[in-house]
């Protein structure tokens, strides 16, 4: 999934991605991510197949403000079939009814059509562009880094807030209190999906950003 092309021209992650970073990340970034209490990362797999389908990260939380940001990723093989949107939206609801967020900001990328559509079918609103503000990825034939090379580019900031979901069915139903500044895994269940405790130690570098589970048969 991370070696994907649409995937490595939009995140920073590493290039070409091996096992080994999938195994740095698993074991020590993500876990870092979370004990300090900046942020947490879900794997996103299919209810029936346990096929990885995509992933969740929540990053540079702020417990003064309540707010976070969101991050996602959709495998290759699962895009067009509203992974992303749902599973965003479930963490959205986690952190607003039993977290006590009050706000969640994605960060798109200005020519990424696709993350900006996720945005807009999850309600969020657009509140502005920071410009030159991320580096990108592009393909080129004389290249380095395998015909890759960095490339400026904008971000469309986008905001949600707890009344945009308020009007939704309630969907997510957390047994865990509020705990900072390390919030619990989220145990939510719905009826597409479940995000609980992580399964073992990923053998591939599908896994890249394995920490909670979340899964869809969506």
């Amino acid at each position: 999934m991370m070696n994907d092309e649409t995937v490595t021209a939009w995140t920073d992650g590493p290039h070409p991605y091996t096992q080994v970073d999938a195994e740095r990340w698993v074991r020590r970034i993500a876990p870092g991510e979370r004990t300090s209490g900046h942020g947490i990362a879900l794997a996103v797999t299919e209810f029936l197949t346990q096929r990885l389908v995509g992933s969740v990260q929540l990053l540079n939380t702020d417990w003064r403000t309540l707010a976070t940001e969101v991050r996602y990723i959709t495998a290759p093989w699962a895009r067009g079939e509203g992974y992303a949107t749902e599973s965003v939206l479930a963490v959205a609801e986690w952190l607003f009814r039993d977290q006590g967020f009050e706000r969640l900001e994605l960060r798109t990328p200005a020519d990424n059509t696709a993350a900006q559509q996720v945005a807009q079918k999850l309600g969020c609103i657009s509140e502005g562009v920071l410009r030159n503000a991320r580096i990108a990825r592009t393909r080129t034939e004389n290249g380095t880094d395998g015909g890759w090379t960095d490339i400026r580019t904008d971000l469309i900031v986008w905001g949600l807030l707890p009344e945009a979901t308020v009007t939704a069915k309630p969907r997510c139903a957390s047994p865990f209190a509020v705990s900072r500044p390390i919030p619990p895994v989220p145990a939510v269940t719905t009826a597409r999906r479940f995000i609980g405790t992580p399964p073992p130690t990923p053998q591939t570098d599908d896994y890249p950003f394995l920490w909670a589970h979340a899964t869809t048969n969506g």
